[in-house]
């Protein structure tokens, strides 16, 4: 092979080489492009949000992931049940109050009826006979109220502790807090009275996650962007009043012993 036909072999090799790099960077840039734009619509705040998710997991890991293992352990099923019921009755008098604000006024009345009959017969919702007799379970917030007035969920969050949110939500748990007629028929109950029911409370939400946290922790690639679409899911249902829905994390059936 002479000189000049090694210079034309070079020269074609470094031309394929020049397209090859071209496409690559034009490849690389329209995929950050396309995540740049996933990211302004689906979830503007990601990098703050994820490192607030990385904070709750060292929590969860380190503090309520095992504190919900020892009461799975330790406490009696049927005591278990009894918190679930007592904790899902509390629920109840903020769920009457969103039902007539969204204008649910059968809804309303059956939460109305079910938190008299488990407050009275159930001795103050440690028993459930309001299920047994027709009068089915649904919760109700001030997030939910505000999706049917057309207020939009904004951003999604990652609240601290709290975890999956999104503005909407946010706000909506504010005044779930600040009106929730339960707090003030409480406001006089000693501290330590209302710590140990929010310690209950929180307790029995993380040990009724146990497995639904662990299975998609198992099975995701992505345990952010997992438990990002699942509470996208499960509100969707919620505010559709679809609260038997299985996605619902275990918020609407008993608990497993």
């Amino acid at each position: 092979m002479n000189v000049r036909a090694i210079g034309r072999v070079t020269r074609a090799c470094f031309a394929a080489l020049a397209i090859f790099a071209v496409a690559g960077c034009a490849s690389l840039s329209q995929d950050q492009a396309d995540r740049a734009e996933s990211i302004a619509v689906n979830d503007p705040f990601e990098p703050a949000n994820r490192a607030v998710f990385a904070l709750n997991e060292v929590i969860d890991t380190i503090l309520l992931r095992p504190i919900a293992i020892a009461y799975r352990e330790l406490v009696p099923g049927p005591a278990k049940t009894a918190v679930f019921n007592f904790v899902r009755n509390l629920s109840l008098p903020l769920t009457i109050v969103n039902d007539v604000l969204q204008g649910e006024w059968d809804r309303a009345d059956t939460a109305t009826r079910r938190f008299v009959v488990n407050s009275v017969a159930g001795i103050g919702g440690l028993f459930d006979i309001a299920t047994d007799i027709g009068l089915p379970h649904h919760k109700e917030d001030f997030g939910q109220t505000f999706a049917t007035l057309e207020v939009v969920p904004g951003p999604y969050l990652v609240l601290p502790i709290l975890g999956p949110s999104s503005t909407r939500h946010t706000f909506g748990r504010v005044l779930d807090f600040l009106l929730d007629p339960v707090s003030f028929a409480s406001a006089s109950a000693p501290f330590e009275a209302k710590m140990a029911v929010r310690g209950l409370t929180i307790v029995d939400q993380r040990y009724q996650l146990l497995g639904p946290l662990d299975e998609v922790k198992r099975t995701s690639l992505d345990y952010y962007a997992a438990l990002r679409s699942a509470y996208r899911q499960r509100r969707d249902y919620e505010i559709r009043n679809k609260d038997q829905k299985p996605t619902d994390a275990g918020a609407s059936r008993p608990p497993v012993q």
